[in-house]
């Protein structure tokens, strides 16, 4: 591998030559496999398990796909020139995007690494032009859609949607004469017609439902002064649906009226369709759960993991060493953060490591710098004695002096590597239930090897970790445990059949538990302790030599759905139970599109329709979440978390709709219930 023959090296950097492992300078994830593989990441192209690179540059991901795109020289006489009108030909689509984007449907998705898979749906910029003429007309097109975007402010993220290459492929379908809509017929007809295309995709997601149970979601949110919101979303494997806004100003901490919302919202989606409710920790909203469990039997309440994981990591930095390392490292980046400059010499010692999460909110970032100071620590140690920071005017200041001491403090040190490996298990919990992936199955485990982890560390001295190990178990017993994180553990067959893991009195009674409550029926529960056993002793297909390397090569609902069609009752409530999330913070909504909903006074009929552009809007963008990880569920392997990789969390939120004037004099026809 010779770095200097190959133009993609200025994005990445080499971080292990015998792996041939590659990270790239945008967003920092890392392949093996090399530069090749690399392209395709920059090139925004998904491939096997290549993730596209969302921080890109424009002009570097067109760069890349045109070496992509450019074939080999051969030693073969030249082919002759292709045919004039064939090449036209392929110049349908507009370049406008500057990316080249796959059809779904190929083979790409399915391991295929054919060079076929960078031509399935070429755009203009990535074509041989055949004259000067059609090379002006696709300047001309890319400079009118850019024009279009800053006459209208349009937000550039725009060009990242999925939604972007997919309307430009079908003006090109349509040919020369095409007539975009117009201003009424997208208020109007358009707005009902892909509310019906959503509603109908709603229809599908019932059925599903039957199988594999799904989650309601009960997001909230306050100004802190008098304006509050509810967010109604339902979730199963495949995708999470949004229902409803409701203002909930000056009743939220009015349980009998939370318990009513959230009672009409299950009996929408279906009684016999959910398995649990994920709400806020509040005192009002746990009453409400707890109300809403007595009187449906078959329910579970559970509060936000996200939210209680992260309230263990902020109740552990108050012990006073942790708070003060805590504090200083946030010393040590706001420094660094604020001065370009600095900030970019940084970046040059750090190979484009970043120090900061920002897109990452709540009290995790605080032990995420910190833990990236940790592993930078040579780095930044060179940095601040390197000679172009000595000769630099930052280099004598004061404040500058006083960071460098700080990264020459052996104390600090110290307490920084006690406190990443305190919390790093916990934060890897986060990591795994921080998204809209069925994580119930790895909860509890979470837990336990948090704790296990926590008291290795501190070789079994008990004074020192059991501070840290009641924290989490104040947490965990008083408001986050509950009877389905157990029988989701019983029944993960990763940690059933691993003989590390003890199936402790404690989790066998939450899988007993967690039976009564989801066997409705004296049948099912006959059923269910008939099979039992046979789940328990692995007899039958569970022995096989498949279902043995399933259990952990197999998200656990799918290796049930595979292998446990022998004991169809158990398998039936194992699918549903492990097909659920633990938290609802991967879905970042965009709360000023609610406050334009309920902040001001509007007559019923531009109700309706803004209800409707919401309702569209909202589940669009929660379509693109889905698209993103092809509605595949993965295994998850504790020890392989990468808590340094991109989080759900950090992908961009939906944008608000704050232009309302559309509703100007509606037309009375084309209304439609939201």
């Amino acid at each position: 591998m010779v770095r200097g023959r190959d133009a993609c090296w200025e994005h990445c950097v080499l971080v292990d030559a015998t792996r041939q492992k590659v990270r790239c300078n945008y967003c920092h994830r890392e392949f093996s496999g090399g530069v090749y593989r690399m392209k395709f990441h920059l090139a925004q192209i998904k491939n096997k398990d290549i993730v596209p690179c969302a921080e890109v540059p424009d002009d570097v991901r067109d760069h890349i796909q045109s070496i992509l795109n450019t074939p080999k020289k051969q030693k073969t006489p030249k082919k002759p020139k292709m045919d004039k009108t064939v090449a036209n030909g392929q110049q349908n689509s507009s370049s406008a995007s500057g990316g080249l984007h796959p059809n779904h449907g190929s083979s790409g998705q399915h391991g295929s690494t054919c060079p076929s898979l960078l031509f399935p749906h070429p755009s203009p910029s990535e074509q041989p032009a055949t004259d000067d003429a059609q090379k002006q007309k696709l300047v001309d097109a890319d400079k009118k859609i850019a024009v279009f975007f800053f006459h209208n402010s349009i937000p550039f993220s725009a060009a990242k949607s999925m939604y972007y290459q997919e309307m430009a492929d079908a003006i090109a379908e349509c040919g020369v004469g095409y007539k975009a809509p117009s201003y009424e017929k997208l208020r109007s007809s358009l707005l009902e017609k892909v509310k019906g295309d959503i509603h109908d995709g709603y229809k599908k997601y019932r059925e599903e439902w039957k199988e594999t149970g799904c989650t309601v979601l009960c997001n909230s949110w306050s100004d802190g002064r008098t304006k509050s919101f509810v967010i109604f979303s339902v979730t199963y494997p495949k995708g999470t649906l949004f229902l409803k806004s409701v203002d909930v100003s000056g009743r939220e901490d009015d349980a009998s009226y939370l318990f009513e919302l959230l009672e009409s919202v299950v009996l929408e989606v279906g009684l016999e369709n959910v398995i649990q409710v994920i709400t806020d920790s509040t005192a009002s909203y746990v009453c409400a759960g707890r109300h809403l469990m007595a009187k449906y039997s078959s329910l579970f309440w559970s509060p936000c993991a996200s939210y209680c994981i992260d309230k263990m990591l902020e109740d552990i930095s108050k012990q006073e060493w942790v708070g003060i390392v805590l504090e200083e490292a946030k010393t040590i980046a706001r420094y660094i953060y604020s001065h370009a400059w600095i900030l970019n010499m940084m970046r040059k010692f750090t190979g484009g490591r970043e120090l900061m999460r920002p897109r990452i909110t709540r009290f995790v970032d605080n032990y995420l710098t910190l833990r990236s100071i940790v592993i930078q620590e040579d780095n930044l140690k060179h940095m601040f004695s390197h000679s172009e920071w000595l000769s630099s005017i930052y280099g004598r200041r004061s404040d500058a002096q006083a960071i460098k001491s700080l990264l020459y403090l052996e104390r600090f040190w110290k307490s920084a590597r006690e406190a990443v490996s305190v919390s790093e298990s916990l934060v890897k919990i986060l990591r795994i239930v921080d998204g809209d992936m069925p994580a119930m199955g790895y909860m509890y485990e979470g837990i336990e090897r948090a704790k296990g982890a926590i008291k290795a560390y501190y070789k079994g001295i008990e004074e020192k970790y059991m501070p840290i190990w009641d924290i989490i178990d104040r947490r965990w017993n008083m408001q986050l445990h509950s009877p389905l994180h157990a029988a989701a553990a019983f029944l993960n067959p990763s940690i059933f059949y691993n003989p590390n893991f003890k199936i402790d009195l404690r989790m066998r009674n939450g899988f007993q538990e967690a039976m009564l409550k989801m066997a409705t029926m004296d049948k099912d529960k006959i059923e269910i302790t008939k099979e039992h056993p046979v789940y328990i002793n692995a007899q039958g297909a569970l022995g096989t030599d498949f279902a043995i390397m399933g259990r952990t090569l197999n998200a656990p609902g799918d290796w049930w759905a595979s292998y446990g069609y022998e004991i169809p009752t158990l398998q039936r409530v194992a699918i549903r139970i492990l097909s659920q999330p633990c938290s609802f913070h991967w879905c970042r909504w965009n709360w000023s599109t609610f406050e334009t909903v309920h902040t001001k006074k509007r007559n019923k009929v531009e109700m309706e329709k803004l209800n409707d552009l919401v309702f569209v809007h909202c589940n669009l963008w929660l379509q693109t979440i889905c698209q993103g990880r092809d509605g595949k569920c993965k295994p998850i392997i504790f020890d392989e978390i990468d808590i340094s990789s991109e989080w759900p969390t950090e992908s961009e939120p939906s944008v608000p709709l704050l232009d309302d004037s559309w509703l100007d004099n509606l037309p009375l026809e084309g209304r439609g219930s939201p």
